[in-house]
């Protein structure tokens, strides 16, 4: 089979024709150069908005870089033409293998540009000798293509959370679509503060925010008050996960104070080295940590009633009905509030403060929202900015998350490249 035959078989190249294929035998990277030309006597199409146009001039000739094929380098050559375009005036012509200026055929920039979701841009550029620049030319315009052509319309679920970004208390505001049908990035903010929330919201549109039904977050009042103003017909959810790690971190400084309280009077350190002890799941627990949370137990130590008060709680989650629910949460905070253990009673406050909000957990575990799906999809953003470790600025960030977590459309062609 000829290579042009080949390459009609794989792409559309109408109304343009391959005329001559060379194959160059030069250092350690064979090449495949194909040479095209217009179909006699047909119009050029506006660069714009594809309407066929009287010519106007011929560009110098360039070329475009394709997939490699059995690992040979494929280039197109072509000079290009410029049209008298009724609308656009003098544009250079529409081809159907690339766009804009780039020098990357569009095929190659969505082979790069999925292949950059399993690897890292160095990876990518590494393995298929192209430079960084060219790797993230291809997953900036992959995303760019995506957003425009993406549909919003239908979102009834939304989470928001925060993502720490470079150096110091520098933080990204993050909204994800969390229902069962489709979870994904939908916004990337470059701050975490009221206005860039409420920005979310105002981009989003009024009708699209009206539809929605639920809202999950954390306890930051700022997200709260937006959520509130700009989300009044949707159900405030809060978030599992941040609850539990929130309790968490209470009992570690139960354990912590305690640890050193001990230690400054001589007696013996029995809860060195039990951090995780008493922070995991007891079904997480190796065999060594069960032993020595049997141990534990025996004494009575605040960080022992701090940790029994935790797993009670855990009942929690176990309610169906949002009253038993509620009744079960007044118990559990009047008993915390009974323990002298200042760390649990500063959670017990916050509790009641957003009881409300916290039983309407219940209420949308019964729609079609996915309650873990914030913090899943966090975990997944976390691996994306290690993997993009050393990209410093805000736009380069943003890209890779919804390259990633954006779940964005590509356009059908004609054969994909598989990778």
């Amino acid at each position: 089979m000829l290579v042009k035959t080949l390459l009609n078989k794989v792409e559309d190249f109408k109304p343009f024709v391959i005329w001559k294929v060379e194959y160059e035998e030069s250092g350690d990277w064979p090449t495949l150069h194909v040479w095209f030309r217009a179909r006699a006597n047909g119009k050029g199409k506006c660069g714009k908005c594809r309407r066929k146009s009287s010519g106007y001039d011929t560009i110098k000739e360039r070329h475009w870089e394709y997939v490699s094929l059995w690992g040979i380098s494929v280039w197109f050559w072509y000079a290009r033409r410029r049209v008298d375009c009724a609308v656009h005036g003098v544009v250079a012509e529409w081809l159907p293998w690339a766009e804009g200026k780039g020098r990357l055929t569009k095929t190659y920039v969505w082979f790069l540009s999925r292949w950059a979701k399993r690897l890292s841009m160095k990876e990518v550029s590494e393995v298929f000798r192209v430079s960084w620049d060219q790797v993230f030319a291809a997953v900036k315009w992959a995303v760019e293509w995506g957003l425009e052509h993406r549909d919003v319309e239908g979102v009834e679920g939304i989470g928001v959370d925060e993502l720490q970004f470079g150096k110091g208390q520098n933080y990204l505001t993050l909204v994800y679509q969390i229902e069962e049908k489709c979870k994904r990035l939908l916004w990337v903010g470059e701050e975490r503060t009221k206005e860039c929330l409420r920005s979310f919201f105002k981009e989003f549109g009024d009708e699209w925010t009206a539809n929605l039904k639920f809202v999950c977050s954390d306890m930051w009042g700022n997200y709260l008050d937006i959520i509130a103003d700009m989300a009044k017909n949707a159900v405030n959810v809060l978030d599992r996960y941040h609850i539990v790690a929130n309790i968490n971190k209470a009992i570690d400084k139960v354990r912590a104070a305690e640890a050193r309280k001990l230690e400054e009077e001589g007696k013996e350190p029995v809860l060195k080295k039990k951090r995780w002890v008493v922070l995991k799941r007891p079904e997480n627990l190796s065999e060594k940590q069960e032993t020595k949370l049997r141990d534990l137990l025996q004494y009575n130590l605040k960080t022992v009633r701090a940790y029994l008060l935790k797993e009670e709680f855990d009942q929690f989650w176990g309610y169906i009905s949002p009253h038993w629910a509620g009744w079960f949460l007044d118990r559990w905070c009047t008993k915390v509030m009974r323990s002298q253990i200042e760390p649990m009673k500063e959670i017990a406050r916050s509790l009641r403060e957003h009881r409300p909000l916290l039983l309407n957990w219940f209420e949308a575990r019964q729609a079609a929202i996915s309650l873990g799906a914030v913090e899943g999809l966090n975990n997944k953003a976390g691996v994306i900015k290690r993997r993009a470790y050393g990209f410093r600025t805000y736009h380069v960030m943003r890209t890779m998350l919804y390259h990633g977590l954006g779940d964005l459309p590509e356009p059908e062609v004609k054969h994909s490249f598989c990778c």
